[in-house]
């Protein structure tokens, strides 16, 4: 686990998880990451067991939630009295998009969200996203795996010319995810001192 603090006031905690064969230094996750901790927002980018161990094949998905579930548990404690957001890419926001309610927390960020695999959209997993609690999306237009329909809460943002990786689009990702966490009130509005 790697965790980013903010140098000033925090304003939420947001905990990101990796794709399947990736890890959390993927090019939209350190977007993300650097752009919200210059706002406040602390974040923890959790590495599965799997990838620990060395394997490039993830776990099943009851066993990566699980894990999950147990390193959010354990973070939460340390701020307990700011606002939880959870997300990650790919594989990790659906791992993010399946624990949302049983940690209770307050949004989730979805960045390449795998809608189906590729070539067999009759494959669904728009079931996983959910409709709870406000949900940013963000996918290439050019992905395999598919953009999700609008459901719940959920803003959704597609990006010309991204595809799965978002790798060409990791500063717009960024800035679209400081956007909404400030909406919220989750990062420190733009011009203001962290300090306040």
């Amino acid at each position: 686990m790697r965790i980013d603090a903010p140098s000033g006031r925090f304003h939420s905690l947001l905990v990101l998880g990796h794709g399947a064969g990736g890890d959390v230094d993927a090019p939209d996750l350190t977007a993300v990451t650097d752009a919200v901790v210059a706002a406040g927002v602390a974040v923890a980018r959790v590495t599965q067991p799997y990838r620990v161990a060395g394997r490039r094949a993830p776990a099943p998905a009851n066993h990566l939630d699980e894990a999950w579930l147990d390193v959010v548990r354990a973070l939460r404690p340390l701020v307990p009295e700011l606002p939880l957001l959870v997300g990650g890419r790919s594989s990790g926001a659906r791992v993010a998009c399946r624990t949302a309610a049983e940690l209770d927390a307050a949004a989730v960020v979805a960045l390449a969200f795998p809608t189906h695999p590729p070539g067999k959209p009759d494959r669904t997993r728009v079931d996983e996203l959910p409709t709870d609690r406000p949900t940013l999306v963000l996918n290439g237009d050019r992905d395999a795996f598919g953009v999700p329909p609008i459901v719940g809460e959920m803003t959704l943002h597609v990006l010309p010319g991204a595809d799965h990786t978002l790798k060409k689009a990791a500063g717009t990702a960024a800035g679209l995810v400081l956007a909404w966490f400030r909406t919220h009130g989750w990062a420190a509005s733009e011009g203001s001192s962290r300090e306040a």
